[in-house]
């Protein structure tokens, strides 16, 4: 596996536990998992053009 599947599986997680579902999170809001989001976009978008 590349360095950059690894990470993109790794934010993509962090995605997940950022969804305001969660108990611990629940305050949050969707503030957290918009910049999770962004960077997840922005890594896949460099995952698929060899960049990374």
């Amino acid at each position: 596996m590349s360095l950059g599947t690894i990470l993109l599986i790794v934010l993509i997680l962090l995605l997940i536990g950022a969804l305001p579902t969660w108990p611990h999170s629940r305050s949050w809001g969707f503030a957290p998992m918009g910049g999770l989001g962004l960077v997840v976009v922005v890594v896949l978008v460099l995952v698929l053009l060899g960049r990374l």
